[in-house]
């Protein structure tokens, strides 16, 4: 079977390996894929924006199944356009990806279907938004509606701090902005809990801690993620069974309501607040760095997990796990998430010998000259397992000192509130 893989992150990478590991005889290609995948798989350049390129190259080279790795192509439609051209794909259709297209979106869903979550006004021009600020209480939270890789959040403790997010969101810091989101603040502890499903089965697909700012002890700016751990330590069988029936339920039920099925990995970022789910956003595929924090662990066939969501026989499979904890360190390009060199070598990695339950995938890299290059702002991601999360961070920060890359940093506190308490 031929198979293709749209992304060129950790995520994709991560994806690649695991369907390599038990089909060797499939045929991968990847669009446009990166460094660590051009060793499993076949990197093809093609202009993702152009949908009718991207659907020529899949029929003329017969490729059974697509899977959509980032959430831009999914909120664009590449599924809908795929699949009226008979081309079997794994992701969301573009209605549903409005979840993660539109925040504004995934807060009427909520409304709509009674999933709890944090109190919230709209707003689509400055003065009001303005306004509201000078008269609110804090801290509250400021969001753009729209992609923004992860970054259009603000937390802002004052007025000042409010005013910098309003402006920044309207002049177009994260793209056009027609509309924006203020929310409560919401004082708990954050999860990520995955599901997949193929519109009519859910399967849970674990959990996981995120590490979003840029410096240890949760300092600096926002950035993509810095690293993870699975599981969450806050998860236990009565706090599953309230996400699954107040959460997750009603959200794949509500999209059925409203004409829509939801098909491929969703992934809700939570705030627990007294033992209590609330949803802050959902992501519409696998989270990155989670995912290469999760994939891991999986012991069953990810390639048939996928097939079976496609031909909505998800009921029929069984998803094994190791039962394992699983930490990830992102190595990141120095300036990031500012502005940083690129195409800088990164020399040695080959010679990075990997134990049993060691990782390292690649994310902002190219290959030039047969050379590997660190391309974008995470470049690399670190992964291990082990019986505790002490000895899997221990083991992440010794792969990446092995590799001396002077160019770069990354966080090794990751997992400190399992770690550390």
């Amino acid at each position: 079977m031929k198979i293709g893989i749209i992304g060129s992150g950790g995520r994709e990478h991560a994806i690649c390996h695991t369907i390599n590991k038990i089909n060797k005889s499939t045929k991968i290609y990847c669009f446009p894929g990166n460094a660590g995948t051009a060793k499993i798989a076949e990197n093809v350049s093609i202009n993702l924006e152009n949908f009718n390129e991207l659907k020529d190259f899949i029929l003329l080279n017969k490729i059974g199944l697509i899977i959509v790795g980032p959430e831009k192509p999914l909120v664009e439609g590449v599924v809908d356009f795929l699949e009226k051209h008979n081309i079997k794909v794994f992701g969301p259709n573009k209605v549903a990806s409005q979840l993660e297209g539109s925040k504004i979106f995934t807060k009427n869903i909520c409304k709509k279907f009674n999933i709890p979550t944090a109190n919230f006004g709209i707003f689509n021009n400055n003065n009001d938004a303005t306004k509201f600020i000078k008269e609110t209480n804090y801290p509250i939270v400021i969001k753009a509606d729209g992609l923004a890789s992860g970054k259009g959040v603000y937390i802002c403790e004052d007025i000042k701090d409010a005013e910098i997010a309003v402006n920044e969101i309207f002049d177009g810091k994260f793209g056009k902005a027609e509309n924006l989101l203020i929310e409560e603040f919401l004082k708990g502890e954050e999860m990520s809990y995955f599901i997949i499903s193929d519109g009519k089965t859910i399967k849970r697909f674990g959990t996981a801690q995120d590490h979003k700012r840029v410096f240890e002890g949760d300092k600096g700016k926002n950035t993509g993620g810095m690293g993870a751990y699975s599981p969450s330590r806050l998860i236990d069988d009565i706090l599953d069974k309230k996400i699954m029936s107040k959460i997750i339920e009603p959200t794949i039920k509500g999209l059925n309501e409203i004409g829509t099925s939801y098909k491929g990995f969703l992934y809700a970022g939570l705030m627990i607040v007294d033992d209590e789910p609330y949803l802050i956003e959902y992501n519409v595929r696998m989270g990155d760095p989670e995912c290469q924090t999760i994939l891991p662990k999986l012991r069953s066939d990810l390639l048939e997990i996928f097939l079976s969501c496609c031909n909505q026989k998800l009921e029929e499979i069984e998803i094994k796990w190791h039962d394992k904890k699983s930490l990830c360190s992102v190595l990141c390009s120095k300036g990031y998430p500012d502005e940083f060199k690129k195409n800088i070598l990164i020399k040695d990695l080959d010679k990075i010998k990997l134990k049993k339950d060691e990782y390292y995938f690649h994310a902002g890299t190219s290959v030039i000259k047969d050379q590997i290059y660190a391309t974008g702002g995470r470049v690399l991601n670190f992964v291990c397992l082990s019986e505790d999360f002490l000895e899997a961070r221990k083991k992440v920060v010794n792969l990446i000192s092995s590799l001396g890359w002077d160019n770069g940093f990354y966080r090794k506190d990751i997992g400190y509130q399992v770690i550390d308490k």
